[in-house]
């Protein structure tokens, strides 16, 4: 027994050299960096005690560093009982948040009893992801201001970041935060903050200043090429190139698009916004290249780099592409995709109306529209616009007026005045264009009595009376122009000419306002305008430049030369003692003496008559009569004339027809009509 103890002490003793010299092992391997290593290391020193706490920990920190998240949170599960919440918090929730499970990782971090600092970081981090920014606003300026260490500028990074989505995401105006832009990150993030605000001169700048000090930080690291250099400016060249973009400056933006395209970056999340970009310049152009780009966005990885609000602009134009390719179905798919995301949403409505419109179903359209507009009120105006324009592109401009009308936030606005009188105005519906104009005017003298669009539709509605020959009912609109502005004689004026096919006596007195002749009439010297160098010198267009002395001759007020007559010309056998016939300027056919042509001169010449017509003077010269002809053989074909027949009674050939020409086109003409249009 007591040799058994001794044998058993000096195991127990060596076991424990070991487990020493396997810990001191994980000390090195950690501090060099060797997490590999490390991990054998403690799997050794597991496989001795299964249940050391410190060594399971340190397996969870080696396979994180590894980048096993999986099998790290697998052994955080296997051993719940030994490895506490509290203990392993920041790595189960670090594993979560690395594999994408952000709502899991929220959870775990609001569970932990204890918030460190680094579980604060994490915390920041995983608001970020949940679009929580006012929430991960307050935690970044909570570490900044309560630590002190060397990562407050990546603190403030992610600070001006988390500014950078607010003002692009939720249209919020940041607040001037202190944050020098000491590093291009700082520079790139103030950047998109001026971007979301709209600023994009500002932002260029912001954007070449981040540019330039990228350049000079990375260029100090003589590890790095210059491909390393222009892949990490690809995120500020893509922001360029999207401002390009807003500005209109679409070739340009394309260009650089394409070249970061080129470089093949690693970021999925860029690759994915520039090919959407792209396909937003090419709309309906250029397809197959849109087709192409679509590839890029469907990235594995894409939708944990994104935005939600990025995701769906990419989703839509993808539901659009679909359409303009003519993919009805893919394009159905895509939209109620977005729509049972985001039902409030108005854009996927839109998609589905219009490809209902490219398939010719316009009320359908409308149906569906209009149910839109019923669900969501809020957005009615902007549903009943569309629905107005389909209405408009049908053909029938009362139903869109019956629309328009029907939005109430909108219909005293004098765009939609406008639009509605000139529509009336169209349809010769006059009564109803008054009537708009009378409503528009009533809710101004309600509620804005003073502003200028009051008295601009007042104007508008009496100049629009008074063109269709409505005196009488522009009277009270002129009345009411001509108390605002007393001195405005142009409004006096239609009002008298109003008032004189109503009450003429009211016209008299309102007259008695007009000025007087005398202080309207222009006070003109007539004798110094005349007398003007201006008015001596007009020169007509293609005339001949009037000369100095023929201005003096003219001034002179001599008597105008008159033109010389040149004398006709006569015809060289012009006789002076024969009296000209005085009928000479006649046409030949209407002169007195006019007997017309003699007929039957020239009745026997050869060539006249009909073609093959033998004449008396064509037989005496036809050599095969004369007797010392010999008989010739008959051609080939041909028929021997009979010499009894009469040559003036005989048909000639070009007059005579076919036997049986007629009967076989008529035939023919027969045989067609029987097989009908086909031909068969």
């Amino acid at each position: 027994m007591a040799a058994g103890a001794g044998s058993g002490s000096g195991a127990g003793a060596a076991g424990a050299a070991s487990v020493a010299s396997l810990w001191s092992e994980v000390n090195r391997c950690g501090q060099n960096g060797d997490f590999g290593r490390a991990l054998k290391s403690v799997n050794k020193i597991l496989q001795i005690n299964k249940d050391d706490v410190t060594a399971l920990h340190c397996k969870v920190v080696c396979l994180i560093q590894n980048g096993s998240f999986k099998e790290a949170l697998s052994v955080i599960h296997t051993h719940t009982k030994v490895l506490n919440s509290d203990l392993i918090a920041f790595e189960k929730a670090y594993c979560e948040y690395r594999l994408n499970r952000i709502e899991n990782a929220l959870k775990t971090i609001e569970g932990a009893s204890q918030q460190t600092d680094k579980l604060k970081e994490l915390y920041g981090q995983v608001l970020y992801r949940l679009e929580r920014y006012d929430d991960c606003l307050a935690v970044y300026r909570d570490l900044i201001r309560n630590s002190q260490d060397d990562y407050e500028e990546e603190r403030k990074t992610n600070l001006s970041a988390v500014v950078a989505a607010q003002s692009t995401w939720e249209k919020v105006v940041p607040e001037d935060l202190g944050l020098q832009e000491a590093t291009y990150e700082l520079c790139y993030n103030t950047a998109c903050s001026l971007i979301g605000q709209g600023r994009l001169n500002d932002a260029v700048k912001s954007l070449q200043k981040a540019e330039d000090l990228c350049r000079q930080s990375l260029s100090e690291d003589s590890d790095v090429t210059e491909e390393d250099i222009e892949a990490e400016l690809a995120i500020i060249h893509g922001q360029m190139a999207y401002i390009l973009q807003l500005q209109g400056h679409t070739e340009e933006a394309l260009q650089l698009y394409n070249q970061i395209i080129k470089l093949k970056p690693t970021d999925v999340g860029l690759l994915a916004v520039i090919a959407n970009n792209i396909i937003t310049i090419n709309k309906d152009q250029n397809v197959f290249d849109s087709k192409k780009k679509v590839k890029l966005t469907n990235a594995e990885g894409v939708e944990h780099k994104l935005s939600k609000k990025q995701l769906q602009a990419i989703e839509f134009n993808k539901a659009l592409l679909a359409m303009y390719t003519n993919q009805a179905d893919q394009c159905r798919k895509l939209s109620s995709s977005l729509q049972s995301q985001r039902p409030e949403h108005l854009l996927p409505v839109l998609v589905q109306a219009a490809q209902l419109c490219r398939e010719k179903q316009h009320v359908r359209a409308i149906e569906l529209l209009q149910e839109f507009a019923d669900q969501h009120p809020e957005k009615a105006a902007e549903i009943k616009l569309t629905m107005a324009q389909l209405k408009i592109a049908q053909g029938n401009v009362t139903k869109a007026c019956v629309i328009l009308r029907s939005i109430e936030e909108l219909k005293h606005k004098p765009g939609m005045v406008s639009a509605l009188v000139t529509m009336y105005s169209h349809e010769e519906d006059i009564d109803s264009a008054i009537e708009v104009l009378a409503q528009a005017i009533e809710w101004y003298q309600e509620f804005q009595p003073k502003s200028p669009v009051h008295l601009s539709l007042i104007r508008e509605a009496a100049n629009f009376k008074l063109k269709h020959g409505r005196k009488k009912e522009a009277i009270s609109d002129l009345e009411e122009l001509w108390k605002q502005n007393p001195d405005d004689v142009h409004t006096l004026a239609q009002l008298i000419s109003a008032y004189s096919l109503v009450d003429p006596e009211k016209a008299k007195v309102l007259s008695k306002h007009l000025p007087s002749s005398d202080t309207m009439s222009l006070k003109v010297d007539v004798d110094a305008l005349e007398n003007s160098h201006g008015a001596t010198y007009i020169r007509k267009k293609g005339g001949k430049p009037v000369t100095e002395n023929q201005q003096k001759e003219q001034g002179q007020g001599d008597v105008k030369k008159k033109k010389k007559k040149k004398k006709g010309k006569l015809p060289k056998n012009y006789d002076p003692k024969i009296t000209p016939d005085p009928e000479r300027w006649l046409p030949m056919r209407e002169r007195s003496y006019y007997r017309g042509r003699k007929k039957g001169k020239k009745k026997d010449q050869i060539g006249k008559g009909t073609q093959g017509a033998m004449t008396a003077l064509s037989s005496e010269l036809d050599a095969s009569k004369t007797a010392s002809s010999p008989p010739t053989s008959p051609r080939p074909g041909t028929v021997t004339a009979v010499p009894s027949a009469s040559t003036s009674n005989m048909i000639p050939p070009r007059h005579q027809k076919p036997v049986g020409a007629a009967g076989t086109k008529k035939k023919q003409q027969q045989k067609k009509k029987k097989g009908g249009k086909g031909g068969w």
